[in-house]
């Protein structure tokens, strides 16, 4: 049966090949973004989903040199602090790429709106969709990102009260991300911390259970995890 609701089958693909090719991009060459491509970036993450329609997402786009350093000092203390958290994975952490904020074309910071506290729909039991609904937008981006051929870096290695202050931010406005866009020489064959033999995707079949909680996918899921850490 044919739905005729769905896209052209060459449009289906575009949208599979964006999803599966997506990648968290850490290298970038430096050369200058278009402006209107990263205006159809924001509008393709403005038009994410978002519980009640509160679309609590908020970007701040930095362009001074001097806060981009800040930021980056930001990142590489909290990176040091992980490092020393993870014990015996310290060195093999360190020697990853965990940010391009110096490297790449433009800088963003995500963070949710003040005031949450008011959104109740959809909220009351799960008020940490918000953060979910800002995930969207971010996921939006990424994969609207992709399809440019524009590397987008998800870089989460900061310690928030700390980017409240360097951004002016309102302590009830919480940062979420630190984005970095810009042109790449390639795109990763897969996850970089996949090439790097830092971790492995685990298999899907133990990850979706059928009618109630399923232990044994569970400790498959856990044991694949547990892989990746040691």
């Amino acid at each position: 049966m044919i739905n005729r609701k769905a896209f052209d089958e060459q449009m289906i693909n575009a949208v599979y090949k964006a999803i599966f090719e997506r990648r968290d991009m850490r290298h970038f060459n430096g050369e200058p973004l278009d402006e209107a491509i990263l205006q159809r970036l924001f509008e393709a993450a403005h038009a994410a989903p978002s519980v009640g329609l509160m679309q609590p997402w908020r970007f701040i786009r930095v362009q001074s040199a001097e806060l981009k350093q800040q930021l980056h000092a930001l990142v590489e203390k909290e990176t040091q602090v992980t490092a020393e958290a993870l014990n015996e994975s310290k060195e093999a952490f360190l020697k990853l790429k965990v940010q391009g904020i110096l490297d790449c074309s433009e800088v963003l910071v995500v963070s949710l709106m003040p005031n949450r506290e008011r959104h109740i729909f959809g909220r009351r039991t799960l008020p940490e969709m918000d953060l979910a609904s800002a995930a969207c937008a971010i996921q939006n981006m990424w994969l609207a990102a992709r399809a440019e051929g524009i590397g987008l870096g998800w870089v989460s290695l900061f310690e928030p009260e700390a980017l409240q202050r360097l951004f002016s931010m309102p302590s009830e406005a919480t940062p979420i991300a630190v984005l970095c866009l810009g042109h790449v020489d390639a795109f990763y064959s897969e996850s970089m911390l996949i090439e790097e033999h830092w971790a492995e995707r685990g298999e899907l079949e133990n990850y979706v259970m059928t009618d109630s909680w399923d232990d044994s996918k569970e400790a498959q899921a856990q044991k694949q995890w547990q892989a990746t850490e040691s």
